[in-house]
C-alpha cells in the first residue's frame, strides 16, 4: 500500500482540478440517472396518486364501507346491492371468492362475467359482455363506468406485495357506489384518502352473527380430536404429519393449502362439508382463512407461529397478528350450517394463553396504503436511462420516488426483480420483459422458475408457445402421484400451465392455445384430486422409499466388507 502514492504521483502529474472531469464522466457511467436527475424525480412522484385517475375524479362516488368480523354478514350485504344494481363490479382478493360470486349472481338471474388474471367466462357470449362482474382485484377496470362496486377485503391495502392493487380500485374506480368490505382497522385511513379526493363516506358497523368461544382447555392428544374439527398450521410437512396420525386413528381427513388448484380445494371442501361423506376432519393451512365456506365447529391452532416477510421483503417467523389470528379463528362456527356456533383453541397448552392474548389486543389501525410502479412510469425511466436493465430502473425509481408518507408506502419489489434479472439476457422489448415480470408465479418451485425462463425465451424468437411446444416443456401426459414428490411436481406443473394462461390475455397471438391448456388443466386438476385424496398413502410410500434406500445402503455397505 505504501507503493500507491509514489504511483499514482507518477502517472498523474497536472493539478488535483484536471482530475475532476475524468471523475466524472466515470460517475456518470456508473450512476447514469445523475445526468437527468430532475426529469427523473417528477416521473417518480407519487404523492397525489388520486389524480391518477381523471375519469374517477369525474364523478361524485359514495363510500359505504361494510365494517365487521368473519361471519358478520358484511359481504352478503353489500352483494345484495351488488346484484339489484343496473350494473356492477365485485372485486375479490382470490379466484375462488370471485367465481363465487360469478356463480351466485348468475344463479339469482343477474347475468355476470368472471374476469381474473387467467380465465375468461361469460354469462352471455364473449361478443356480447355482462353488465356485472365478478374479477380479482388486480384486473378491476378503472376505465368502465359502474353504478355498483365492491372492494373486498380493503384491509389488504396495507399488503406488503399486494397492496397497490387495493389502492388502485379504491382510488381509480368508476362507480357511484363502491361498498368496502372489511376490517374497521381501515376505515380511518380511507376516510383520509377520500378527503382527498372528495368522495362522501358512510360506515356501517357488523357484529358477529353466531357465538365463538374460545375453549380454556387445549386438544393435546389427536386421540381428543372430533367430528367438525379443523386443523390450522403454518408448513406442508405439519399438515402431512397431523394427517398421518389421525388416519392411524381411522380419522379421514380433508387437506388445502395455498398450493392446490382451486378445483382440488372445492373438492376438499365439499368433501369435508358434505353430512353424508365419512370425512369429518380438516387438516389446513391459513388457506381457509378467506374464499372457501367451510362447516367447521372448532378450530385448532397447530401452531401460532407463521413465516411472514418484513418491510425488506425478508423471511421472518412471527406470532400471528390480532388480525391473521382473528380471521382464521373466525371461520369456527357459520350462520346457516350445520354448526352455527364455533369454538377455538390449540393443540399445545403452551399456546393456550398465547391465543387468549393475540386474539384479545386490539387490532391496530392501518396507516398506508401500497402503491406500485407503473409500465408507463418505468417506460418512462427507460427513456432516459436506455443502457438500464428492467431491475436497475425499478431500484433507481424505487430510490427517487416521493410518497406522501402520512398515507401511502411503496410495495415490495424484490419479485419482480428476481423474474427480471432472471430473464435480463433474452432480447424482449421494455413493455413486454415488464408483463413478463408481473406474473404471479412462486419464485421458489425451481420447475416454474424454468419455465418461466423458457416462455420469455420462445417468445424473444417470435415463436409462437403451442400447445405441442407446451407438453414437450412439462412432459404431458402426466400420471396419478405416486409420492409426494410426485405430489408437489404436479403442483408446479399446476402453475406452469396457469403462467401459459395468465400470459395468453397479454399476447394472445404468441400463446394460441388457450382452450387445449384449459383442458389440460382441469385434467391435472383431476390427477392432483386423487393425490391429494390418497395422501396418506403418499406418506407412506415415503416411509417405504426411506426403508428401502435404508436397507439397499445397508447392503451395498455389507458387499464391500464382503469384497474387502
Amino acid at each position: 500500500m505504501c507503493h500507491l502514492p509514489v504511483i499514482f504521483c507518477f502517472l498523474f502529474t497536472g493539478h488535483v482540478d484536471d482530475i475532476f472531469p475524468y471523475f466524472l464522466r466515470h460517475a456518470r457511467e456508473v450512476f447514469p440517472h445523475l445526468g437527468c436527475m430532475e426529469d427523473l424525480k417528477k416521473i417518480s412522484d407519487l404523492r397525489l396518486p388520486a389524480n391518477w385517475y381523471p375519469e374517477a375524479r369525474a364523478i361524485e362516488r359514495k363510500i359505504i364501507f361494510h365494517a365487521g368480523p368473519t361471519n358478520s354478514g358484511k359481504t352478503y350485504h353489500a352483494l345484495q346491492r351488488f346484484l339489484m344494481s343496473k350494473s356492477g363490479v365485485y372485486c375479490g382478493p382470490l379466484k375462488l371468492l370471485a367465481a363465487e360470486v360469478f356463480n351466485k349472481s348468475n344463479a339469482e338471474g343477474t347475468p355476470c362475467d368472471l374476469v381474473t388474471g387467467e380465465e375468461r367466462r361469460y354469462a352471455k357470449s364473449e361478443e356480447t359482455t355482462s353488465d356485472h362482474a365478478a374479477c380479482t382485484v388486480e384486473m378491476t377496470s378503472v376505465n368502465i363506468p359502474y353504478e355498483v362496486a365492491i372492494i373486498d377485503e380493503i384491509q389488504m391495502i396495507k399488503d406488503q406485495q399486494r397492496g397497490w392493487a387495493w389502492t388502485r380500485a379504491l382510488l381509480g374506480l368508476c362507480a357511484q357506489e363502491i361498498h368496502l368490505c372489511g376490517e374497521a382497522s381501515a376505515i380511518d385511513l380511507v376516510r383520509e384518502l377520500m378527503k382527498v379526493t372528495g368522495d362522501t363516506m358512510e360506515v356501517r358497523k357488523y357484529k358477529r352473527l353466531t357465538k365463538l368461544t374460545y375453549l380454556d382447555k387445549p386438544v393435546e392428544s389427536f386421540d381428543n380430536v372430533r367430528d367438525g374439527d379443523c386443523f390450522v398450521c403454518f408448513s406442508k410437512n405439519d399438515i402431512y404429519y397431523i394427517s398421518r396420525e389421525l388416519e392411524k386413528r381411522g380419522k379421514q381427513v380433508a387437506v388445502i393449502y395455498g398450493g392446490l388448484p382451486p378445483g382440488t380445494k372445492l373438492a376438499q371442501a365439499q368433501k369435508f362439508n358434505d353430512p353424508n361423506d365419512p370425512c369429518k376432519i380438516m387438516v389446513a393451512t391459513d388457506a381457509i382463512g378467506m374464499g372457501l365456506n367451510l362447516s367447521i365447529k372448532r378450530v385448532i391452532f397447530y401452531s401460532l407461529v407463521k413465516p411472514t416477510l418484513n418491510e425488506k421483503g425478508e423471511k421472518e417467523m412471527d406470532v400471528l397478528t390480532p388480525s391473521q389470528a382473528l380471521q382464521i379463528a373466525g371461520r369456527a362456527g357459520r350462520y346457516g350450517t350445520h354448526f352455527e356456533n364455533g369454538e377455538v383453541t390449540t393443540y399445545r397448552r403452551e399456546d393456550l394463553l398465547l391465543l387468549k392474548d393475540v386474539t384479545s389486543r386490539i387490532i391496530e389501525p392501518i396507516e398506508q396504503a401500497g402503491l406500485h410502479p407503473t409500465a408507463d412510469q418505468i417506460e418512462l425511466f427507460a427513456y432516459h436511462l436506455p443502457h438500464s436493465t428492467l431491475s436497475n430502473l425499478m431500484d433507481i425509481f424505487v430510490t427517487l420516488s416521493q410518497l406522501d408518507n402520512d398515507y401511502y408506502f411503496m410495495c415490495n419489489v424484490d419479485d419482480f426483480k428476481f423474474l427480471a434479472d432472471m430473464i435480463e439476457h433474452v432480447p424482449l422489448p421494455l413493455r413486454v420483459r415488464y408483463v413478463f415480470c408481473c406474473s404471479p408465479i412462486p419464485k421458489k418451485q425451481p420447475f416454474v422458475c424454468t419455465s418461466f425462463l423458457k416462455f420469455a425465451r420462445q417468445f424473444s424468437q417470435n415463436e409462437p408457445l403451442t400447445l405441442s411446444w407446451l407438453c414437450k416443456q412439462i412432459g404431458w401426459p402426466l400420471q396419478p402421484p405416486k409420492n409426494l414428490s410426485d405430489l408437489v411436481h404436479l403442483e408446479s406443473v399446476f402453475d406452469v400451465l396457469d403462467l401459459y394462461l395468465w400470459l395468453s390475455y397479454r399476447f394472445p397471438d404468441m400463446f394460441p392455445d388457450v382452450n387445449q391448456v384449459r383442458y389440460m388443466q382441469q385434467e391435472l386438476d383431476s390427477i392432483i384430486q386423487i393425490g391429494v385424496y390418497n395422501i396418506t398413502s403418499l406418506l407412506k410410500a415415503i416411509k417405504s422409499d426411506c426403508s428401502t434406500a435404508v436397507a439397499i445402503s445397508l447392503s451395498c455397505q455389507q458387499g464391500k466388507k464382503n469384497n474387502h
